[in-house]
């Protein structure tokens, strides 16, 4: 064996008594306990571990350039707008600089598997997406990124943006997406965007239903299209925000429609807190879906990280975790077992919406392992608790010391 990382509290059965991972040729092994192996060995002491935090929604190439926008006025962020007027100075040694940064944050909080989103148009061309293409080979030793590519300003009013999707498919992105709030067309995009993941065989995952209100949702054309198509499992939406103005009621029949289509739904929670209720002074509603709802009606759901130091959420650190935090308190979820269904959005439930059929830790698998300073995934949610040491394919990534205490006298 090349490694063996012991007492490993196993995320999925954390009251189990930990164990050991054998790993060999970057894939595990071995599971078991005391077990008995002549390799370099990590202690995990009986930590919470697991197969890789999974980030299935993250705009990489637009990240880190909140200081070269406009700075917003009054209460209409104008967030598109502010960015689109700043595309023309991305270059792909800008995008993949600044895209660099923000992916070793992500791999610092224990991400392992990736879905970036990357938006093409006539003002960034195929720049961005060269940009991201090239992380993707040049950090394969950390994380693996499987891109989805979308038209963030309009398709059906946007014959550029269509040609770019069709080259950046034709190039290898295995997602295409959509943004059909910025379409004056909001059926045609999606319509245009099912018919090209069926030519070229690739799943879906688009930015919907963001508003301020359950009026002229979109989500019931993506289950009807899902359904019509046999595409469940392989459609996802993010943002979701129209849901969270919803009766519980209704939200409870629209959770079931969309179990029943197969559709997955994302929710990002710093992006929607910032952008959504910016028609009210006072009150100011949330905005954020509440996943655990649609979960406990049979959605698949997880929760990702969308924007980081831009006009759409200019702040964050890129911790999933702390995401998982942050969907916990805006939506009141406090009892042991819906926190730890949270962190089952951020590892298992996020691979299944990617259609990960590798993840996870069982023999067979890639030695993707993170262990995590908690007990149990409820406890890493509510206390927001760090990636201590990450592996992928059984090489040591990342490396984090736990804060000490220097008490006086010694």
């Amino acid at each position: 064996m090349d490694l063996v990382v012991r007492n490993a509290r196993l995320a999925h059965a954390p009251e189990a008594p930990p164990v050991d991972i054998g790993v060999a040729g970057g894939k595990i092994v071995a599971i078991q306990l005391g077990l008995h192996a002549e390799a370099p060995s990590y202690d995990a002491d009986g930590r919470l571990t697991c197969a890789g935090l999974v980030e299935t929604h993250i705009h990489l190439e637009k990240s880190r350039i909140a200081d070269r926008c406009e700075p917003e006025t009054g209460r209409q962020p104008m967030a598109m707008e502010r960015v689109s007027a700043v595309k023309h100075t991305f270059t792909v040694e800008d995008a993949y600089r600044r895209s660099s940064q923000t992916l070793e944050a992500c791999i610092k909080f224990g991400a392992t598997r990736m879905r970036p989103h990357v938006e093409l148009d006539g003002g960034v061309e195929l720049r961005t997406f060269e940009a991201v293409a090239a992380l993707k080979r040049d950090y394969a030793w950390a994380i693996d990124l499987e891109l989805c590519v979308f038209p963030q300003e309009g398709l059906t009013n946007n014959p550029r943006a269509d040609a770019l999707l069709v080259e950046a498919l034709k190039q290898g992105a295995r997602v295409i997406g959509a943004a059909p709030n910025f379409d004056p067309d909001h059926a045609g995009q999606i319509h245009r965007v099912f018919d090209l993941a069926r030519e070229f065989d690739v799943d879906i995952d688009m930015h919907l239903d963001s508003g301020n209100s359950p009026d002229d949702m979109d989500i019931h054309l993506v289950c009807e299209l899902t359904e019509k198509y046999g595409l469940g499992g392989r459609v996802a939406i993010g943002h979701g925000c129209k849901y969270s103005t919803m009766p519980v009621a209704g939200l409870q029949t629209l959770a079931k429609r969309i179990a029943d289509a197969g559709v997955a739904v994302t929710s990002l929670p710093a992006t929607d807190l910032f952008m959504q209720g910016r028609d009210q002074t006072d009150n100011v509603r949330r905005g954020v879906v509440d996943v655990n709802v649609l979960v406990e009606h049979g959605v698949n759901c997880s929760i990702s990280t969308n924007n980081i130091l831009n006009p759409f959420t200019p702040m964050g650190d890129c911790s999933l975790i702390r995401m998982a935090n942050l969907q916990a308190m805006v939506c009141q979820i406090g009892h042991a077992h819906r926190l730890r269904e949270l962190f089952m959005m951020l590892t298992e439930r996020s691979a299944r919406l990617m259609n990960l059929k590798d993840y996870g830790i069982a023999v067979g698998n890639p030695a993707d392992l993170v262990v995590i300073d908690a007990m149990t995934p409820e406890q890493a949610v509510a206390e927001n608790a760090a990636p201590l040491v990450v592996f992928k394919r059984g090489v040591r990534t990342v490396t984090r010391s736990r804060a000490e205490l220097h008490h006086p006298g010694t």
